[in-house]
C-alpha cells in the first residue's frame, strides 16, 4: 500500500462534500499539473491519502481510500488529464495543520513542505505515521 496527500480547496471540494459521497467516492478532478497527475497514476485501488484543505485552512482533516484508479477526467477538454476516484475513510480525531508539519524536523523532507504547490504528493510509510500520531488519528 501507498500512502499520499491530495489538496483540495474547501470552497471548491470539502471533506463534508466527500463524506457525503459515502461509499461511491466521487473523482478527484480538475488536476492538471503533470507531476500530480503522474502521481494519480501511480495510485492503486486500497491506497490511502490524508485529504488536506487548502488555502485558508491548511490542514490535514481526513482520510480517504482510492476506490478506481486513474481513468479519464471528463472535466478536462483536451484529454490529456485523468483522475482516480477516492472516499471517505475517517475524519482526523484533530486536524495536522501546515505550521505543525512545518514545524515537526521529522517532517522536514514530506512533499508538502517542498513542493507546497503540488496537490497531490506522496507520503512515505514514516511520514504517514508521524501525521496520523500528531493527528491523534488510527486506522
Amino acid at each position: 500500500m501507498n500512502y499520499w496527500l491530495m489538496k483540495s480547496e474547501p470552497s471548491t471540494w470539502s471533506w463534508n462534500d466527500q463524506l457525503a459521497k459515502g461509499e461511491a467516492g466521487e473523482g478527484w478532478d480538475g488536476v492538471r499539473n503533470h507531476q500530480a497527475s503522474n502521481n494519480m497514476k501511480s495510485m492503486e485501488i486500497g491506497d490511502l491519502a490524508f485529504f488536506y484543505h487548502s488555502v485558508n485552512e491548511k490542514q490535514i482533516v481526513g482520510i480517504v481510500e482510492v476506490c478506481e484508479t486513474y481513468h479519464p477526467d471528463p472535466t478536462d477538454a483536451s484529454g490529456r488529464f485523468g483522475m482516480v476516484t477516492v472516499k471517505a475513510v475517517k475524519p482526523m480525531v484533530r486536524p495536522v495543520t501546515l505550521a505543525e508539519i512545518k514545524a515537526d524536523e521529522r517532517l522536514a523532507e514530506m512533499a508538502l513542505v517542498r513542493q507546497a504547490r503540488l496537490s497531490v504528493t506522496p507520503v512515505s510509510t514514516a511520514q504517514w505515521a508521524i501525521v496520523m500520531e500528531l493527528g491523534q488519528t488510527s486506522l
